[in-house]
Formats: C-alpha cells, sequence, structure tokens
C-alpha cells in the first residue's frame, strides 16, 4: 500500500480528529474503567473538555476551509452536499455543539442540553464514515492512526453503551401499585 503525504488540509482534519476523540474518552473511560474516575488524566481532560472541543470545531473548520478552497466548490450545488454528506452532518453537528457549549446554554436548554450533546455520538459514527470514504485510495501516514483512535473510542463507546443496559436491566423494576381492598361489613 502506497501511503501519500499529507497536505495542510489533511493535518488539520487529523488534529481535528484527535481533539475530539480527547472529548469523548473522559465519559467511555469512567464508565467502561470505573478505576479511572480518580486518576489524573481523564479528570484533566473532563475539566477542559469544553475547550478541547471548541479547539476541535475550530480545526474542522480550518479543515473544511482549506478544501473547499482547494477544490473550488460550488456551495450552491446539492451534488456537493451529497457528496461530503458525512463531512457536511458531522460540520453541522460540531456547530451546534460548539454553539451550545457554555454555561447559558446549559442554563436555558436544561434537559434538552444533554440530549443534543448527545449527538456528539452521532457525528463520531459520521466521521468514522466521512474518514473512511474520503481516504479509501489515498491514505496518508495519519490515517491508519485516525483509524485506530476512532476504532478503539467506538470500542469503549460500545462497551460503555453495553454497561449501561445492564446495569438498567440489573435494577429492580418498581412494581405496579397495589391496591388494597378491605372488606368492610355493614351491619
Amino acid at each position: 500500500m502506497d501511503l501519500d503525504t499529507f497536505s495542510q488540509a489533511s493535518l488539520l482534519g487529523f488534529a481535528a480528529l484527535t481533539a475530539y476523540i480527547l472529548t469523548l474518552l473522559p465519559t467511555n473511560l469512567r464508565m467502561v474503567f470505573p478505576s479511572t474516575k480518580k486518576t489524573g488524566f481523564p479528570q484533566w481532560l473532563l475539566k477542559y473538555r469544553r475547550l478541547i472541543g471548541l479547539l476541535s470545531f475550530f480545526l474542522a473548520v480550518l479543515h473544511g476551509f482549506i478544501f473547499f478552497k482547494q477544490r473550488n466548490f460550488d456551495v450552491f450545488d446539492l451534488k456537493t452536499y451529497f457528496v461530503y454528506f458525512q463531512g457536511v452532518s458531522t460540520f453541522i453537528i460540531l456547530t451546534l455543539l460548539a454553539i451550545t457549549s457554555n454555561d447559558w446554554s446549559v442554563k436555558r436548554l436544561k434537559r434538552n442540553w444533554k440530549k443534543l450533546q448527545g449527538l456528539t455520538y452521532l457525528a463520531m459514527f459520521l466521521v468514522t464514515w466521512h474518514i473512511w470514504e474520503r481516504m479509501t485510495g489515498h491514505w496518508t501516514y495519519l490515517t491508519p492512526v485516525g483509524i485506530a483512535g476512532l476504532t478503539a473510542i467506538i470500542i469503549l463507546f460500545l462497551g460503555r453503551v453495553l454497561i449501561q443496559r445492564q446495569s438498567r436491566q440489573q435494577k429492580p423494576q418498581p412494581k405496579e401499585g397495589k391496591v388494597t381492598v378491605e372488606n368492610k361489613s355493614v351491619g
């Protein structure tokens, strides 16, 4: 397999992917490996997750901007959006996450904020599809590293989902309200 040299846009995409994976690590690590809750690295990642997420977003913006400029994309041509569906969809999700990554949004959106932030896991699968499709036939030296990182975080995420599902099934289900009827004799 011949590996291409990487462009500036590919390097920015890889940096955005790395920062993105770092935002996904703490929660998934803590759920799958509970002993990591008190270790320094996941705690540090949790403390700076918003900042790292915003860094990932801005690196993704630069990545997309350079590709748009290099390839002279026609923003008004629908075919562009079909060809780059995964990248554009991931970018939209990351934009929503970046816009709502502040305390004001957390207070304003309340429970919906957490649901919105859950879109990050959809983005995880979309970016995997994006990299796989866009890089097929011309991998750089960074592509296997990015795919390995994504594979690891997806495995952690699936492990987390499995653990959460098992813990929900093991919790005792509340019994439906028993209605006791007392017989009163009328006398």
